[in-house]
């Protein structure tokens, strides 16, 4: 794909065609694919990071200037997204604080949370609320699948036995619901999305 057709396409997504994003995510899942395969070193986590990446492409493409190529642009967004994923991976896998109860047994440590205060409960509320409008406003075959990855876990490979569904179909139908999501909550739902804008340096900034 030519960096003239690349941005025929980012204009029709900017114009409103949201769905013409699609042929980019088929021009470059390979190589975003095998970027955060090679930095997670896991299947599935590279899966997901190629989704969450191609999601923050698709909400910063009002960016893209076309001071380098789109390849370079895209590719940034994948390593940030992968850096930000193993930092969160890193701090999941820290030793808990141990202590020994009064029957000689060590169990985990209860360490108060000072940070959760009337108004942080307040955001956590409102952010549930309205991540539940959200998945009540998708289409039932895009939320039943999101609810099979995000809250039951389930790989993509079982997802598409549960549902019958070739792998790609999978992919594709996740990739819509989240990219649906997003909008409502950096819209009607009011949630402030992060943006990768602050961590690339120079050029166009995604």
């Amino acid at each position: 794909m030519t960096e003239e057709q690349i941005l025929s396409i980012i204009r029709d997504v900017l114009a409103g065609n949201t769905d013409a994003f699609e042929d980019i995510v088929r021009a470059y899942e390979r190589n975003v694919y095998n970027i955060a395969l090679r930095m997670s070193g896991n299947r599935e986590d590279a899966l997901d990071i190629s989704q969450e990446s191609f999601l923050k492409a698709y909400h910063s493409l009002h960016s893209f200037r076309g001071d380098s190529k789109f390849s370079v642009w895209l590719y940034r967004i994948v390593s940030n997204t992968c850096l930000d994923f193993l930092r969160e991976r890193k701090r999941r896998a820290e030793v808990p604080l141990v202590r020994e109860n009064g029957e000689g047994e060590t169990e985990d440590a209860q360490v108060a949370d000072e940070s959760l205060s009337p108004e942080t409960l307040f955001e956590r509320r409102q952010t549930r609320e309205a991540l539940r409008r959200g998945l009540e406003s998708l289409p039932e075959d895009q939320r039943k699948i999101l609810l099979l990855r995000e809250i039951q876990g389930f790989s993509y490979e079982e997802i598409g036995s549960i549902l019958s569904l070739e792998s790609g179909t999978v992919k594709s139908r996740i990739f819509r619901a989240r990219r649906k999501l997003c909008e409502f909550l950096s819209g009607d739902g009011n949630i402030s999305l992060p943006s990768s804008s602050t961590k690339t340096g120079g050029g166009d900034k995604p």
